[in-house]
């Protein structure tokens, strides 16, 4: 029997396997994989991403990891850079492939100057310059520029998009600043793409975005035909109250509508945020107009009651709370509180710290 899913419902489970309803007592290597990887387009998204979800958590762990390369910074799903663990950066890549190639078919800027080049060949001398060294994209570029009569630009564009390349440290490592340079994600770290598995990519989405329609996934995944693939797996099949299906993974409940969803501070640029073909079940269609701006950049976000209701934003030691409407004495001062140890957290070393809360427009 299908059973129905309120939205309320939907967002609880939304806000639980994202680990928003209490925080969680597990490494950051853990967090990474069971959050099937961070939004990372900037460079510290994933910091605040991880602050907000695990107990205990200092930058220097993550910082950790990246420099051990246990996790890595690559173009992935939708043609953006997350951070996920290695294992799942060589797992997906191959499954999300297919965006790349469409890409270098029909990017307005690039695809006209690349029509006539050997793709392979020219990826073939990528990967060689990488193994030598990581480079950025104007030296990768350039090298590549000798060989070819085409822009620097337009064959580096090729190799991100033939070449499972990660970004290096110390690139967003906290507290350093450094250019972005490139390496293979299998020289990176050691081991080898395995061929793609759509059904993989489709099971660790719904452990943590679940449970979703198939547009959903294929929001979040940049890649289509993804229905036919679920059509085959063992899934759980629910409805939402519009009445298209949900799929979930079978051993996966939905928690009661009931739970309490404790005021949270969401970093920029969440995937809680970005990661739906229907994105209501955490943030209105009106509000979403006002966290992400029209060049793309997500602010962070003030989750209330389980659903976004302000943003907030941070400049060095200052951080300021703007509330889309007038929230109750008792949430307003939970974020506030939030707020004050975000700083501390943030800014351990400044001498003075405030938090601005503005009215709402």
């Amino acid at each position: 029997m299908t059973t129905t899913v309120s939205r309320q419902a939907l967002n609880r489970a939304t806000l639980e396997r994202q680990l928003l309803l209490r925080r969680a007592k597990m490494s950051a290597l853990d967090a990474v994989e069971h959050l099937a990887g961070l939004q990372a387009q900037a460079p510290f998204p994933p910091y605040y991403a991880l602050w907000a979800r695990l107990h205990g958590f200092r930058p220097a762990d993550l910082a950790a990891l990246l420099e051990s390369r246990q996790v890595v910074r690559i173009a992935l799903m939708r043609g953006t850079v997350h951070l996920v663990t290695a294992a799942d950066a060589l797992a997906w890549r191959p499954a999300v492939q297919v965006l790349y190639d469409r890409d270098l078919k029909t990017n307005t800027l690039h695809a006209k100057a690349l029509a006539g080049l050997d793709h392979d060949v020219v990826a073939s001398a990528a990967r060689e310059l990488l193994a030598a060294s990581a480079l950025s994209s104007t030296a990768l570029g350039a090298e590549l520029a000798r060989r070819w009569d085409v822009p620097a630009a337009s064959l580096t564009h090729l190799a991100r998009g033939r070449l499972p390349l990660v970004q290096t440290p110390p690139r967003a490592i906290w507290g350093k600043a450094g250019q972005t340079t490139y390496a293979c994600l299998d020289q990176w770290v050691g081991a080898s793409l395995p061929p793609p598995s759509p059904a993989s990519l489709i099971s660790r989405y719904l452990r943590a975005f679940g449970p979703a329609t198939v547009a959903d996934v294929q929001t979040w995944a940049g890649i289509t035909r993804l229905g036919e693939v679920a059509a085959s797996m063992d899934l759980r099949r629910h409805r939402d109250e519009d009445g298209r299906e949900l799929l979930d993974l079978p051993e996966l409940s939905v928690p009661d509508e009931d739970v309490p969803a404790p005021p949270r501070l969401l970093g920029p640029f969440d995937q809680t945020l970005l990661s739906y073909a229907d994105r209501t079940r955490v943030i209105s269609d009106a509000h979403r107009k006002r966290v992400i701006t029209q060049n793309g950049l997500v602010k962070g976000t003030l989750l209330v009651g389980g659903y976004v209701r302000g943003f907030w934003e941070r400049k060095a030691a200052v951080l300021e709370l703007s509330p889309f409407e007038k929230l109750p004495k008792r949430d307003l001062a939970a974020l506030e509180s939030a707020a004050g140890r975000l700083l501390t957290w943030a800014e351990p070393d400044a001498e003075n710290r405030e938090v601005r809360i503005h009215a709402p427009d």
